[in-house]
């Protein structure tokens, strides 16, 4: 079994068997003609429970032929532009190549002695980013997980600068439309449910700040404390962006931390044409960003920046095999001394990888245009009496709803909404997301393939329309 370690005696065998991968991977690219294959969970999951884990093929070709049929034929693939549902991107290239090579040489990104060059590459690309945010030069952060972990540790450091003598006095402030981690952090740091106070949006689904203001002096009349104002760079489900200028102003006023959820709307830091559609955003005490949604980069790439590299302190603990405390005064980098998490990928491999060989202007070029796109589509939408489409796209989503001319029932409408989107999905021949809006059901196009055409928007637009209609004549027959 020795034969299979990856060492200086088996790189020849581990250059034949990567290759054999990657030649399936891309003959499955070249030859996909359609995001899903509509394989039900019923289907699916005797082909994976009469696989014997137990009793090993022992042969890499034997085991890749078993892969295509358990998950390479049947995998949702991103990269094809009729994947229109969720914030999952297309990747590039240079990313992937630095995927195989951090999986390769399998460096961990806690300790200096398990990383060298890699805490420093990740430490280059954190003063990068928070550059291009406008932090300042005490600024600074590091990679995670994911936005949820992200948002946890920002608010893990709001909670502990926030000058309380109880946590039951701390409050959360943040849009109807925010993520739903900024409630489950509250949850995890122990705030409570009442923590998080819910501020309206207005039509473009922007926070008001107007009712802002109104909670956080009532927050202050009340007697508590107004611990952060969570302010969304591109929500989940419209792509929306708080005012944050203005926030900021009232942030400053009250005392409270700003936290800045970008992971969505990351992207335009790297943005050629929009960059200022963010702009606030330097005025933040933290900010969570997600290359692996706007930056096309592969899951996982993830990074919380800070204004005030002090504050991270909150989130470091010394072990004595680790990162005992005499490394500080020998001015060792540990990234373990700003993570919540201990072993660590070396995932800002991928970004410097892209940087390198694109540049910021070739991944903000690639964002643009599914910018453009989504402006397109909203044009697409509100020409046509079949949809009634939210919002104006402030970034690349569009949430829009069927409505047939013969059915005004605002609950049948809704099932054939869901009708349409299972049947499209069912088909393979599209995937799109939905949600609700004031109760009712919605359609979702999150836009994140630039090579996604107003032509592919267009014929899914029909299909849906068709689904949706097939429902509502069964639903007519059946009612009569």
């Amino acid at each position: 079994m020795r034969s299979h370690l990856l060492n200086d005696t088996t790189a020849e065998s581990y250059r034949r068997s990567v290759t054999e991968g990657i030649e399936r991977v891309a003959a499955k690219l070249a030859t996909t003609t359609r995001p899903f294959t509509g394989i039900t969970v019923d289907a699916l999951t005797p082909r994976i429970d009469e696989i014997d884990l137990d009793k090993p093929l022992l042969d890499t070709a034997a085991v890749l032929d078993e892969l295509e049929d358990v998950y390479l034929r049947d995998a949702i693939y991103f990269h094809h532009p009729r994947y229109l549902a969720h914030l999952n991107c297309p990747v590039v290239i240079p990313a992937v190549l630095g995927e195989a090579i951090l999986s390769a040489v399998n460096s961990s990104l806690d300790t200096w002695d398990q990383s060298a060059g890699g805490t420093l590459i990740e430490r280059k690309l954190i003063d990068w980013t928070t550059a291009r945010i406008g932090l300042g030069e005490n600024a600074d952060g590091v990679f995670t997980s994911g936005g949820t972990q992200s948002n946890l540790q920002a608010l893990l450091l709001a909670r502990e600068e926030a000058k309380t003598d109880t946590t039951a006095k701390l409050r959360i402030f943040a849009s109807e439309v925010s993520h739903f981690s900024v409630k489950k952090s509250a949850k995890l740091l122990g705030l409570g449910q009442d923590s998080v106070v819910s501020v309206p949006v207005d039509h473009d689904k922007r926070m008001q700040t107007v009712a802002l203001a109104r909670e956080l002096e009532r927050c202050r009349c009340d007697g508590l404390v107004p611990m952060a104002v969570v302010a969304t760079a591109g929500t989940t489900d419209f792509g929306s962006i708080d005012p944050l200028p203005e926030i900021a102003e009232l942030c400053e006023q009250y005392g409270a931390w700003m936290h800045v959820d970008a992971a969505y709307g990351c992207g335009l830091l790297a943005s050629v044409k929009y960059r200022d559609r963010i702009d606030g955003i330097e005025r933040a005490d933290s900010v969570t960003v997600d290359y692996h949604k706007s930056f096309f980069q592969p899951v996982s790439s993830s990074a919380v920046l800070v204004r005030d590299s002090s504050t991270l302190r909150h989130a470091t603990y010394h072990a004595e095999y680790l990162n005992p405390r005499r490394m500080v005064q020998e001015r060792i980098p540990n990234q373990v001394d700003k993570s919540l998490q201990t072993t660590r990928r070396f995932d800002a491999l991928k970004l410097w990888m892209t940087l390198r060989v694109m540049g910021a202007d070739g991944i903000g070029q690639l964002f643009d245009e599914v910018c453009d796109l989504a402006v397109e589509g909203w044009n697409l939408l509100a020409a046509d009496p079949r949809f009634d489409v939210v919002v104006a796209p402030s970034l690349s989503t569009l949430v829009f709803r069927y409505i047939p001319a013969s059915v005004t029932d605002p609950a049948e409408i809704d099932r054939a909404n869901l009708y349409a989107r299972k049947a499209l999905f069912a088909s393979g021949d599209a995937v799109v997301a939905g949600t609700k809006v004031s109760g009712r059901h919605y359609l979702k196009f999150t836009l994140l393939n630039p090579e996604t055409t107003v032509e592919d928007m267009s014929v899914v637009l029909d299909l849906i329309a068709g689904h949706a209609e097939q429902y509502l004549g069964e639903s007519l027959e059946r009612a009569s």
